[in-house]
């Protein structure tokens, strides 16, 4: 569900423009980049809560008596609740449909707006899924979540592409999915912690947990300077200016400043830019980049990161130790996520894939 509006990046022709690693430039992108681990915290915590038994009895009476069951031989029986498939995949039904909104809010109020409006619906769902009585105020929140997912991961790309200096653009464009993956793995040791916590709450506290990272992007958004990209492309060209000044720490911001204003008018020139796509001379881009993500998706990673502690249960182990397992892939995650990082922009995106 990642992309976003109109992206004019800072390069032409592999041109690399005068920029320092100014503070700025860091913290903006370590505050946007939390919205990855918003989005991996979320990953990772409900495959955990859904191996709790006190959230089962509450939410899912009818799964948690089939999984006490001896007579029942096929794992997927247990878990054959329509209820329960609604809880998983709404947020990503949501995260759907809010891109599509998420892509205008992007490029008409730029990405700084879009993530703030990421952290909004995300810290809302939050608060509901922890104090959730019923199916019903749970699922709302995990839609809530949902369309937060959708602006998030519309903007944070977008924003960590077009604020990152030439050079270094690829690894800090991946620190969103570091944080997917730093996201993941916490959730995992915190489902591991509170699993153990008497009484049946532990399973509120997990949920409740990813108010910190759904904090940290309402707030970032709040202090990040919007992009030079979006302002030029909106037509604050002397904000754009003094912004990208700032960001790239010098004064000889001139060549990538006129860069920046040239491609956004040749943009502004594309009409129907949909309709484009579909033309016969970018097919073969179009089909390139649809099925990179395909086939991305169909490896099958992000249904085991989802459902790990499920799929662990099928071994018949304990439920701290299924917790705890799921902790493994989660470490292996952000080891090979850092590996991409270095290697990006010093052996190139092609090679990565």
């Amino acid at each position: 569900m990642a992309g976003g509006g109109l992206s004019i990046t800072g390069c032409a022709g592999g041109t690399e423009f005068e920029a320092k690693i100014t503070p700025i430039l860091i913290i903006s992108c370590i505050m946007a980049a939390t919205g990855g681990l918003m989005f991996g915290y979320d990953i990772g915590v409900s495959g955990g809560v859904t191996s709790m038994d006190p959230f089962l009895q509450k939410f899912f009476p009818t799964v948690y008596k089939r999984t006490k069951e001896k007579g029942l031989d096929s794992n997927y029986c247990k878990y054959d609740n329509q209820g329960l498939q609604l809880f998983t995949s709404s947020v990503y039904l949501a995260g759907l449909t809010a891109t599509f909104f998420a892509s205008y809010t992007t490029r008409k109020l730029g990405r700084r707006l879009t993530m703030l409006i990421a952290g909004c619906f995300f810290t809302i769902g939050v608060v509901l899924n922890a104090a959730a009585q019923n199916l019903a105020m749970l699922i709302i929140g995990r839609i809530l979540l949902g369309c937060g997912v959708g602006f998030a991961n519309q903007a944070v790309p977008l924003f960590l592409s077009e604020i990152a200096p030439t050079r270094i653009r690829g690894g800090l464009n991946i620190l969103f999915q570091l944080n997917i993956t730093i996201g993941i793995l916490l959730a995992s040791l915190v489902n591991y912690g509170t699993a153990k916590i008497s009484g049946g709450w532990g399973w509120r506290l997990s949920l409740g947990l990813a108010g910190f990272p759904a904090v940290l992007l309402t707030l970032g958004a709040l202090f990040v300077v919007e992009t030079p990209n979006s302002l030029i492309e909106r037509g604050y060209l002397e904000e754009g200016k003094e912004v990208l000044r700032k960001i790239r720490g010098t004064d000889n911001i001139e060549p990538e400043f006129l860069e920046l204003v040239e491609a956004s008018r040749v943009a502004k020139e594309v009409k129907h830019p949909f309709r484009n796509l579909l033309q016969r001379k970018n097919r073969p881009p179009l089909i390139i980049s649809v099925a990179l993500q395909i086939f991305q998706q169909f490896t099958g990673l992000n249904a085991i990161m989802f459902y790990a502690p499920v799929i662990f249960s099928t071994l018949e182990l304990g439920s701290e130790t299924i917790l705890y397992l799921t902790v493994i892939p989660g470490a292996v995650n952000i080891f090979s996520t850092l590996v991409s990082i270095y290697c990006v922009d010093k052996l190139g995106r092609r090679i990565l894939c």
